[in-house]
């Protein structure tokens, strides 16, 4: 079963996402059609991507990628991440789906990675940061401080910050208080000094987290991973036939 992913976002998206819905949805077939647009970086070899999209220029963006999609192409699920406004946004969305043609018999879900993809590895701390080289041997220290000088409510990480609608952002980000976290605790036990890095360690910690967990402590994950395990479970019992009379709504 071929499911095609739309998700906003940057480097920890473009290289987090599809291997870590591979690795915990086997009998799916995850295709990343955003972010898309590529260009060559700075040094040779290096490709960089355009800015992630959200809202109505990130269903504009779906829009004209989905349309391109399909005149060579096809999928079963339609899977887009965004980052917020839940009801608003799954309207718009799915209406932007609507109007490409031949798309709007095909079955969607849109789901939310809130505030920022790194929720989903603060649900599930000891898969994640307590297990790796590079943080495991102060991750009590930087729990302790991403919760009492940053307000990070590891029972609920989706509720960090509040949205602002003049930036059209979170008030504070998550994945900078978890930088600036990291260096603090690094430098208070004079160590050398550990830097966060949203490209390369949000994807590694998110491969080691354990989605059933991250479900327990993250409703917006849960939707998705409830959507996505349907899905898988049926496609392992019926050798790939028809889900379409399954539910795929929260």
């Amino acid at each position: 079963m071929v499911v095609w992913l739309f998700a906003g976002g940057g480097e920890a998206e473009i290289e987090g996402l599809v291997p870590f819905f591979r690795d915990n949805f086997p009998h799916c077939r995850f295709e990343r059609l955003t972010p898309a647009r590529i260009k060559k970086g700075p040094k040779p070899g290096k490709k960089t991507y355009g800015p992630g999209l959200t809202g109505k220029g990130f269903a504009d963006q779906i829009k004209t990628i989905l349309a391109v999609a399909l005149l060579s192409g096809s999928c079963d699920l339609i899977l887009i991440l965004d980052c917020r406004d839940a009801d608003k946004q799954r309207r718009i969305f799915s209406a932007a789906i609507d109007s490409v043609n031949n798309a709007s018999g095909i079955s969607r879900f849109i789901g939310f990675a809130a505030p920022e993809l790194e929720a989903w590895i603060i649900a599930d701390w000891e898969n994640t940061f307590a297990g790796h080289v590079d943080f495991r041997s102060f991750h009590e220290g930087l729990r302790y401080r991403l919760s009492h000088n940053y307000n990070v409510p590891f029972d609920n990480p989706e509720s960090f910050s509040e949205y602002d609608e003049k930036k059209d952002s979170c008030k504070e980000k998550l994945s900078q208080a978890i930088i600036d976290a990291v260096f603090e605790e690094s430098l208070r036990l004079n160590k050398r000094l550990e830097r966060y890095s949203k490209q390369n360690h949000t994807p590694q910690l998110l491969r080691c987290a354990d989605p059933g967990k991250v479900a327990d402590k993250c409703p917006f994950f849960k939707e998705v991973y409830n959507c996505l395990k349907k899905i898988s479970d049926y496609n392992a019992l019926r050798g790939g036939r028809s889900f379409l009379a399954l539910k795929l709504t929260p």
